[in-house]
């Protein structure tokens, strides 16, 4: 498909999709396009940042379009499936980008604000909902809603969900649908175990994998910088100082360890902010909304953020801590350099981290870049193995000291001495 004026898109979203700057489609859209239009089931697989969204919303929106019916009470016809909050919104964003034209009702649903005024949403029907499993969970549980008329359903970033635990959930939902449905499965990486979970929910499914999952195919400049653990937020400064502040998103591997770099850089006078689970959700959406507008230049950020942030224009991603897992490697360094744009990837590996590093290096069958051209550069952990030390044996007491010993005279005599004392004397009584 050369553009997407060409494809057999309803006329509405291709006057949006124009509108938005959309005029040849990318690898994964112009794959996934033909088999949903023909109402297959699908696995996609595709690099982050290559346009998955649009791949599987523009036909789910030309279909409900062409055989639109007015949705019942409590009922959906489509539903989108997001892992965290943050993907929801801006899935729900996409969706009202896609249907400026088009009398569709889209809503959203998920956790962290109270259920009631979502109930009465839902009420009266919806043709697009985008929910997050627990809250989806709980309303189906309260009879607020049912998916009896859900002749379609996306689940998106699917191996996040098997990460979240979802996977018990998402086969739930799936015996709710009726049995003449369409099932979409998306994400930039899919593991064994999410091959076998679309293989028992899905129905003789097509499967797209387009390019291998890595993110070197992507025009990301990649420098990895080997520093001791109690050097990397001075070199975290040395770094920021280098150039005026641009948009940057850093990643720590926990809450508190993103809560104390964030509190290390504003006494430093750096513009960061915070982002993880603990936070209320008007707080993430606000912060993610400065982030955007560059409000706040730089971001600090756990791993939530590596699915839930789709911002065009990152300029550099930061590994503050390097993951221990190759995807999670691949989703964080993914949210730069989208949409055809360039970015930057700088990696931190201290030596705790050494294993991790060697670890996503052979899975990707690529070594990152090495600079040695900062002032904290550690030459020791550039040639460790990353191996861990041998387990320390527990040294033996020394013998101890004979000095105190009694000889076998002196301990039969010790007896003697103790019987005659213990001994009870019952003389007779005259």
């Amino acid at each position: 498909m050369d553009s997407f004026q060409t494809s057999q898109i309803a006329p509405p979203l291709l006057q949006a999709i124009d509108q938005l700057g959309y005029q040849q489609p990318t690898p994964i859209q112009s794959a996934a396009l033909p088999p949903i239009l023909n109402g297959h089931d699908l696995i996609a697989t595709a690099p982050t940042g290559t346009g998955k969204t649009i791949a599987f919303a523009l036909p789910l929106l030309h279909q409900l379009i062409t055989h639109w019916q007015r949705p019942r009470e409590l009922r959906t016809r489509a539903l989108i499936l997001s892992p965290t909050r943050e993907l929801a919104h801006q899935l729900h964003q996409t969706i009202q980008h896609l249907t400026p034209h088009v009398d569709l009702i889209t809503t959203l649903i998920h956790g962290g604000v109270p259920p009631t005024q979502q109930i009465e949403t839902l009420r009266p029907g919806t043709d697009i909902l985008i929910a997050t499993p627990g809250r989806l969970l709980d309303l189906l549980n309260q009879k607020a809603l049912k998916l009896d008329e859900t002749h379609h359903i996306v689940v998106d970033e699917a191996d996040r969900m098997l990460d979240l635990g979802f996977a018990p959930n998402i086969r739930t939902l799936f015996k709710q649908l009726p049995p003449q449905r369409q099932a979409l499965l998306f994400s930039a990486t899919m593991p064994p175990e999410a091959h076998k979970l679309a293989h028992d929910i899905l129905q003789k499914p097509t499967t797209l994998q387009l390019e291998p999952n890595t993110p070197f195919t992507a025009p990301i400049q990649h420098t990895l910088y080997y520093v001791e653990k109690n050097n990397k937020f001075a070199l975290l400064e040395w770094l920021l100082t280098q150039t005026p502040p641009q948009r940057t998103l850093i990643f720590c591997r926990t809450r508190r360890g993103a809560d104390r770099l964030t509190e290390r850089m504003q006494q430093a006078h750096l513009p960061a902010a915070v982002l993880h689970g603990e936070k209320s959700q008007a707080l993430r959406h606000q912060r993610l909304e400065q982030f955007r507008t560059a409000q706040t230049p730089i971001l600090i950020a756990t791993d939530l953020a590596a699915r839930g942030i789709h911002i065009d224009d990152i300029h550099c991603v930061i590994n503050f801590d390097l993951p221990n897992e190759a995807e999670t490697f691949i989703h964080r360094t993914g949210r730069t350099a989208r949409a055809g744009a360039t970015g930057h990837a700088i990696h931190f590996c201290d030596p705790t981290e050494k294993k991790y590093l060697l670890h996503i290096q052979h899975t990707l069958a690529t070594e990152l870049p090495l600079s040695t051209q900062q002032p904290y550069h550690s030459e020791q952990i550039r040639h460790f193995t990353g191996a861990t030390a041998p387990a320390t044996t527990k040294k033996k007491a020394p013998p101890s000291s004979n000095r105190w010993k009694l000889t076998s005279n002196q301990t039969q005599q010790l007896h003697r001495q103790k019987r005659t004392t213990n001994s009870r004397k019952n003389p007779k009584k005259k």
